[in-house]
């Protein structure tokens, strides 16, 4: 049967457009069946749902984003201050495993290691009759973010459409058929949550429920989901827990959810108000009226970038099949959809005023998911946000960077309280609670680094937009997570240098060290303190304030240990030239300074970015999905777009069942595994690196395009500076024209893979110095130390073009590569 309707759908598309139908679909010709990983999202930043399509059993999975374990609570160990120069001292003895053994005992949390993000439960649909169906197809349409499954029982054609309003806080549901009175179902709520009650409450069907405690936390937080129907002829019946619908022409579902939730230290809202004002609100508007509303509110962040990277015949086939073929067809349309389906992922998990994505985003079906779905802040929590500001999402940046303001309030007293230093800090886990303590165990826990990285998204979100009132709201956490090196920073006994000590790399142990991971003056640690101080400096330069505190930093960057070339041309991991090169590690961690971070250059830095990529080469390809999301990046950043490619093509590779390697389930959703969506967030930044680069001083087109995306064309990309790609178009790799609108004006530096001409105004001029628009400063780095037994040498760089070009605020330019006509 399979076969037979996917020929009819081909035959349908070919006689329709000659093409592809609609490559913005993930479309399957069969149920969800009971996995998870094959049901379809929908999402918008409150409430998700996984629909997956059954028949005669239909399931919507609901999540809520405020549904969480526990309750408000802080777990820091102060015992911490006390122990810290021992601590310290360990380490500069180099008796690490005693180290880490009390650190264990004095740093880790002997409270809650973080607390889980929950579901609310089930809405089940139950059809009488339908077992026996044909002509079968669902979709999720990324395109307007609207999902449907039609299927044929009888004679009778039946539809199934859903979304969750973007506008309205309520997931709906259509049922309809092609034929009069066709439409009976009997609807009911279930949820594994202990503490919960199903019944009818004021004509709706009501769940209510209250999250689990968790290691020593009371659940508190009170949610309730509400169901509504409205049919079109027919008759609605109640039973003391379900609502049955028969004989109608049609029926709209309406599902309201909310929490006692208003922030991470407040649980004083009314869950069951909330989800009334919200259903009822809603209920008044018919179908149509709330789906148009929704579809444009979506398509006001969705059609902002386009990509069209060509088709081929494969494109016609179901995604699980073009999935499985990927590798072999290398559907060049395959990476549009999956680049398109990472900014839907994000659109529908991340709303202005909601919460942050989480390791699933806002999709979770278990009351224990996987490492608690919280936000694991070395490197997951971050890589779900890569995409924001450059494919021009950037308001969905919000509740990150809302996450990031609560966590330097939290963090204050941690650092205060751990560690003696002012200012604020976070360790590597956090979660609803916007807890900072360390976690799991020193091995992991130990790192640091958390209000150091998370507070670069703040720094990036002022260079893509400009907004100084917003960089002045924050320049106070800039500030003071800067503020905590300047007082945790230890001087290393054998080396001149200032270090951080205890830290590490994370989640990896050098050779030589016992297994343990604990160490001082570890390369990302060493990266990400003089990030933050440059944040800061180059903040303060902005503002034009606090200088004699920046100065101060100044002093103390001079302090930070350079970056390291080691005896295998490597760039080092740790102080101590300890790399393995048979060492495949998911965390590359130490090459944080090449991406996201902009230390390393293939212009500025030229030795250091020729050890970047050997380290990536002796680390391999293949690893955990997030992993290979962010490998993406870096070989994007490395100008290798058909290395790039490569990775791709491991992320986009079928993964059935918990095995050790990354890649991709049906629903397109990121393996790594089990499930965790940073990776689908991560190759979506990395395929957008591929077709644009700025944070090297220039605008850079086209810097890693991969032979089998040699033509294409890309619209509504952003890039620091407020410049706005308005359209580019190439072919054999080659630029063909490009229109770029200067939203803030200043000088626009490019850099090309060919010459080209500007069309009608301005006066485009060979780049020379340093680029004059502040957003394009880049660090100045000091030079490696390089092992005696490296023979490292520069790589050879694609020939490029640099060009220079005043502009002004809100005018466009083009340009056109010389050879055309």
């Amino acid at each position: 049967m399979k076969n037979l309707i996917l020929a009819s759908v081909l035959i349908t598309g070919i006689l329709a457009f000659g093409q592809q139908t609609d490559p913005l679909k993930l479309w399957y010709d069969e149920p969800s069946g009971d996995v998870w990983e094959n049901a379809l999202p929908l999402g918008n930043g409150n409430i998700g749902a996984m629909v997956y399509g059954n028949v005669s059993k239909e399931i919507f999975q609901l999540n809520e984003s405020t549904v969480w374990s526990g309750s408000p609570n802080r777990n820091d160990n102060p015992a911490a201050l006390e122990a810290l120069p021992k601590i310290r001292q360990l380490i500069f003895d180099k008796q690490y495993k005693a180290a880490e053994d009390l650190a264990n005992e004095k740093i880790i949390t002997k409270k809650s290691h973080g607390q889980m993000f929950q579901p609310v439960g089930n809405l089940e649909l139950t059809f009488e009759g339908h077992q026996d169906f044909h002509n079968y197809s669902r979709e999720l349409n990324i395109g307007n973010a609207v999902s449907k499954t039609t299927y044929t029982v009888d004679g009778v054609t039946y539809t199934r459409e859903a979304f969750t309003s973007l506008t309205d806080k309520v997931l709906v549901i259509k049922i309809s058929a092609d034929q009069p009175g066709k439409i009976s179902f009997k609807a009911d709520f279930t949820t594994p949550h202990k503490k919960q009650k199903i019944a009818i409450m004021d004509n709706n069907l009501s769940l209510w429920g209250v999250t689990s405690d968790h290691e020593g936390v009371l659940g508190k937080v009170e949610f309730q989901a509400l169901l509504r129907i409205k049919t079109l002829n027919g008759d609605i019946t109640q039973g003391r827990n379900t609502i049955e619908v028969t004989n109608a022409d049609s029926a709209t579902l309406y599902i309201s959810i909310a929490s006692n939730f208003k922030n991470y230290d407040d649980l004083s809202a009314d869950e069951t108000l909330r989800a009334k004002n919200d259903l009822d609100k809603a209920f008044i508007e018919n179908y149509e009226n709330l789906k148009d509303a929704h579809i444009k509110a979506y398509q006001n962040y969705f059609n902002r970038v386009s990509l069209q990277l060509g088709t081929i015949e494969a494109s016609n086939q179901p995604t699980d099949e073009r999935l499985e073929n990927f590798r072999k067809n290398q559907d060049p349309s395959f990476v549009s959809l999956y680049f398109q389906y990472g900014r839907y992922l994000l659109i529908s998990s991340s709303k202005p005023g909601g919460q942050a994505a989480n390791l699933q985003g806002i999709w979770n079906k278990s009351l224990t998911p996987p490492w608690d779905s919280k936000y694991t802040i070395n490197i997951n929590a971050q890589m779900n946000y890569w995409p924001a500001e450059k494919t021009n999402l950037s308001e969905l940046h919000e509740p990150f960077l809302n996450m990031v303001q609560e966590l330097s309030q939290t963090g204050k007293k941690t650092a205060n309280d751990m560690y003696g230093a002012r200012g604020w800090m976070a360790h590597h886990n956090t979660d609803i609670w916007r807890v900072t303590g360390a976690i799991d165990g020193a091995f992991w826990g130990i790192w640091n680094g958390g209000g150091a990285w998370l507070s670069q998204h703040i720094w990036e979100h002022y260079l893509y937009t400009g907004d100084t009132e917003f960089l002045r709201e924050n320049y106070d956490l800039l500030k003071g997570a800067a503020l905590f090196y300047v007082d945790f920073l230890a001087q290393h006994p054998d080396h001149p240098y200032l270090v951080v000590a205890p830290g590490n790399s994370p989640e990896n142990a050098a050779q030589g060290r016992q297994g343990t991971s604990i160490t001082a003056g570890s390369t990302m640690d060493n990266q990400l303190v003089e990030d933050i101080f440059n944040a800061v400096i180059s903040a303060s330069e902005a503002l034009n304030t606090d200088t004699a505190f920046t100065d101060s930093l100044k002093v103390i960057k001079n302090k930070l240990p350079p970056m390291q070339i080691g005896k295998h041309n490597q760039l080092q991991e740790w102080l101590e030239d300890l790399d393995s090169p048979t060492d495949n590690h998911r965390h590359i961690s130490h090459l944080y300074g090449l991406y996201p971070s902009n230390l390393i250059s293939p212009y500025r830095t030229p030795l250091l970015f020729a050890a970047a990529r050997n380290t990536l080469i002796q680390r391999g390809d293949v690893s955990t999905g997030w992993s290979m999301g962010w490998k993406v990046n870096w070989w994007a950043k490395m100008q290798d777009g058909n290395h790039a490619f490569e990775l791709i093509k491991n992320q986009l590779t079928p993964v059935a069942g918990e095995q050790s390697q990354g890649g991709s389930y049906a629903n397109l959703f990121d393996a790594h595994p089990p499930f965790q969506i940073d990776g689908n967030f991560g190759c979506t930044s990395g395929i957008t690196e591929m077709l644009m680069q700025s944070s090297d001083g220039a605008l850079h087109l086209l810097p890693a395009i991969a032979d089998a995306l040699k033509d294409g064309e890309v619209t509504g990309l952003k890039s620091r500076g407020g410049f706005e790609i308005i359209n580019m178009k190439w072919k054999d790799k080659k630029l063909e024209s490009v229109t770029i609108k200067s939203e803030l004006g200043g000088n626009l530096r490019l850099r090309t893979p060919n010459q080209l001409t500007i069309q009608r105004a301005g006066n485009l001029r060979a780049a020379k110095g340093e680029n004059t628009n502040p957003f394009f400063k880049v660090p100045q780095v000091d030079s490696p130390i390089i092992s005696k037994a490296s023979d490292i040498e520069a790589l050879d760089l694609p020939t490029t073009l640099l060009y220079d070009l005043k502009t002004e605020a809100g005018k466009k330019y083009t340009f056109k590569s010389k050879n055309s006509k």
